[in-house]
């Protein structure tokens, strides 16, 4: 198996976990989402950048229709989010923006 294909299948399993904690198991209560953050990332790289205490801040971002959960989808444009803050802070900001907008790769 690649590791793209292991990153996906730990992305949903870690999703599936958390969520499976209470009777909504396709969805991450708020309580649910603190659990996952605050287990999940532990690293210097990201522990800095998220506050325990303002789930209910990350919860109102993510919560995209308003229903007081987060489903797959709305975690998974997170988890995006977060893959490009790392790729930013560990490459710093992007300069060209790659073919079709005038710049080019670099």
């Amino acid at each position: 198996m690649s590791e793209l294909e292991k990153a996906i299948m730990a992305i949903v399993e870690m999703f599936e976990v958390y969520a499976g904690t209470d009777e909504k198991k396709s969805q991450l209560s708020k309580a649910e989402l603190g659990q996952l953050i605050k287990a999940q990332l532990t690293s210097p790289e990201f522990k800095d950048k998220v506050d325990p205490e303002n789930i209910k801040e990350v919860m109102e971002e993510l919560d995209k229709n308003h229903d007081g959960e987060v489903n797959f989808r709305e975690f998974s444009q997170c988890i995006c989010g977060l893959a490009r803050a790392y790729y930013m802070k560990k490459h710093g900001k992007e300069t060209g923006r790659g073919r079709g907008r005038g710049g080019q790769d670099k």
